[in-house]
């Protein structure tokens, strides 16, 4: 069976915290399939707050050893959605 998961990381202030979130995902790397980020942009505004999404698949150990470290960063909040198949 193979498993992957869906993490869902919500930065309050993404300018601010971008530089640790990516050094984290950097450290990460061999477990994370894709990677999207967003963040509100209109003509008159740029969002401070930003959205990653994470597919992540591989070594279940390692996944987890990242979901601890960015939950362990104040402010940024992570969720997790699991697929079996």
């Amino acid at each position: 069976m193979k498993e992957t998961t869906i993490l869902g990381i919500y930065l309050p202030d993404r300018i601010k915290g971008a530089r640790h979130t990516q050094k984290i995902l950097s450290k990460y790397s061999c477990v994370i399939r894709s990677r999207l980020g967003t963040h509100e942009l209109t003509e008159d505004v740029c969002s401070r707050q930003g959205l990653i999404i994470l597919v992540l698949q591989g070594d279940k150990k390692i996944q987890e050893e990242l979901e601890k470290e960015l939950r362990d960063t104040g402010g940024v909040k992570v969720r997790n959605i699991f697929f079996n198949y």
